[in-house]
């Protein structure tokens, strides 16, 4: 699952990820794509950190929330630099983050630590 608010970036993102063999499910919105997520739980979300109405912290806080949830690989893309600090006191191993722009490399790297093709 893409989640990402910008519309060119997402469907940016989307023709990288289909490079690498994948299908996402695109959500522009991150409580759009919480309520899809509880229906149909995804094996890995690539999240933007700044979007609204809910930001990358809030959603993968109310994600963390939902029952069995707590494991599910997040790859966090974002260009801003607060990133590492925040990474340090959310303590998660089932996070990671990619710095953007996101090259194809990095992208299949990062997919690939979490998803089997």
């Amino acid at each position: 699952m893409l989640v990402e608010d910008d519309r060119p970036i997402l469907e940016m993102m989307d023709l990288l990820i289909r490079r690498l063999g994948y299908e996402p499910v695109l959500m522009p919105d991150g409580n759009a794509a919480l309520e899809t997520i509880r229906r149909d739980p995804p094996a890995l979300i690539l999240l933007d950190i700044m979007m609204v109405p809910i930001d990358g912290w809030t959603f993968l806080k109310r994600l963390r929330e939902l029952p069995g949830m707590e494991k599910l690989p997040v790859v966090l893309f974002t260009a801003a630099p607060e990133v590492e600090e925040r990474m340090l006191q959310i303590r998660d191993p089932h996070v990671s983050v990619l710095n953007k722009p996101v090259s194809l490399e990095e992208l299949k790297v990062a997919v690939a630590k979490h998803l089997p093709l």
